[in-house]
């Protein structure tokens, strides 16, 4: 399906291919700050050489404003690619929808084919966006933070090694409960779309029978159980937020202590800078896991329109 809804992407695959390596590359110069800032330590603060100072802190100026352009030019790049495959997918379901049979015509409600070209069309468009930015973002900020910890002491490192894996743990056990309500979630946006069209549609003969109250109370319902099941979700991923902050100030008490220990000042500084890095991007994981699981429906429903 995935390779299916893939050749919309036409006209827009240079700004797909370019925006993942934006992205890389903001990750790159992002991590190399902490590891200058420990050579400031090290070389100009702890022998007072003003020289080394200068020329490093000029360095990570440098070195923040290239991550700043990187990170523009990967938001840009990225918008623009998630657009376009929206548009181009929207008209090849519009254009498909135009050759249905009489049997399809009877098999697809209206409120379905509403829900299927916006909804669905708007969270594939926000997943791809994901997947092209923060879901390569996130990966390689982890993975580069984890390589600059192991340069720098890799006893210390491995307590990053052990966090990550104990939260992507939780995180998966999180995911797998939360996943089930956005998927029912989705498949209730049918029932609410075919309300507010049924209202609309025969309005005068709504207000006729004076049917108001009874049309007012059954979008109520509709509403309430997309409202009700988004809820459910929400409440289990409120759990994201404690269980990172968790994982942060534990790794950052674990390595104060082990630091002061190892008499490693200069370690420490670069490693408390990078465990928020570390973590805090196996949490944004696994919202984008989430969001990615429940778009798999939106692409099977506009799948069945586009085929």
């Amino acid at each position: 399906m995935l390779k299916t809804l893939g050749r919309e992407t036409k006209g827009f695959r240079l700004v797909s291919v370019l925006t993942p390596i934006f992205m890389i590359a903001e990750v790159i110069m992002e991590m190399i700050i902490p590891k200058m800032m420990a050579s400031i330590i090290d070389n100009g603060v702890t022998p007072g050489n003003m020289q080394v100072i200068y020329t490093v802190g000029a360095q990570m100026i440098v070195a923040a404003l290239f991550g700043l352009l990187f990170g523009i030019l990967g938001a840009v790049a990225g918008s623009h690619a998630a657009t376009g495959f929206a548009r181009n997918l929207r008209r090849a379901m519009f254009r498909n929808i135009q050759t249905f049979s009489f049997a399809n015509i009877d098999k697809y409600s209206t409120a379905g084919l509403v829900t299927r070209m916006t909804t669905d069309v708007t969270n594939i468009q926000n997943a791809y966006q994901m997947l092209l930015r923060m879901s390569i973002r996130a990966p390689a900020s982890m993975i580069v933070a984890l390589i600059m910890s192991y340069t720098i002491n890799r006893r210390l490192a491995n307590i990053y090694l052990i966090a990550v894996i104990l939260l992507g743990c939780a995180l998966a056990f999180i995911m797998s409960r939360a996943t089930k309500y956005f998927g029912e979630a989705f498949r209730k946006y049918d029932d609410l779309n075919e309300s507010v069209q049924e209202n609309v549609s025969a309005i005068r003969v709504v207000k006729a029978y004076v049917r108001e109250k009874f049309e007012g109370e059954k979008f109520r319902k509709a509403s309430e159980n997309v409202r009700n099941l988004l809820m459910r979700a929400e409440l289990i991923l409120a759990w994201n937020a404690p269980l990172m902050q968790l994982t942060v100030y534990s790794c950052i008490l674990l390595i104060s202590w082990l630091g002061a220990q190892l008499i490693v000042s200069s370690g420490a500084t670069a490693f408390t800078t990078g465990d928020a890095g570390t973590t805090d991007n196996s949490s944004c994981n696994s919202f984008h896991l989430i969001t990615l699981t429940g778009c798999r429906l939106c692409c099977s429903q506009a799948g069945e329109i586009y085929d």
